[in-house]
């Protein structure tokens, strides 16, 4: 069904068609440090980290898909999730040839409108091939966000609508 859905991208400000995506520019915490934390630490469109008086926090950017039925390709949240030191590193390592049996555990690190509380949800961040984002995948919860995710439930189009003037305001 292409051609379902029609937008301006934000990036290019071209119009595409197809599914669209939101994305976040940085993990929520990141954006929520002093200008000071924030340029002693790193922020790219992939990566993230910073230090505070808590320690240093490691995030990656990543997407989570969530199926609308009758389309082909999925609803895409571009979202960070936290990552343990290790796993950052181990990231990091493989960025350019990742190995997609790795997989680590990470916290959402974004507040999803339309969506009650979906910060901290607990997921796995799986690396995939050919430059991709990782794709992250919510552990068993009750929270609304995982049950979109799962292949029997979808968004629906006026849910899209109503997403897409909240988060364009």
């Amino acid at each position: 069904m292409a051609g379902i859905f029609s937008f301006k991208c934000s990036s290019c400000e071209e119009i595409h068609e197809g599914s669209p995506s939101f994305g976040f520019n940085a993990p929520d915490p990141y954006l929520e440090q002093s200008e000071e934390v924030q340029k002693a630490g790193k922020l790219t469109e992939d990566l993230c980290f910073y230090t505070d008086e808590d320690g240093t926090h490691y995030f990656v950017r990543a997407v989570i898909e969530i199926p609308i039925i009758g389309v082909a390709e999925p609803f895409t949240w571009g979202v960070w999730s936290s990552l343990s030191k290790a796993s950052y590193d181990r990231y990091v390592e493989t960025y350019d040839e990742p190995d997609t049996e790795d997989c680590y555990f990470g916290f959402l690190s974004n507040y999803i409108p339309c969506y009650e509380n979906t910060y901290a949800l607990k997921l796995d961040v799986q690396p995939q091939e050919n430059n991709q984002r990782p794709q992250l995948v919510p552990h068993e919860s009750e929270q609304e966000t995982c049950r979109d995710t799962h292949p029997k439930i979808c968004i629906i189009i006026n849910q899209l609508l109503r997403l897409s003037e909240q988060f364009n305001r």
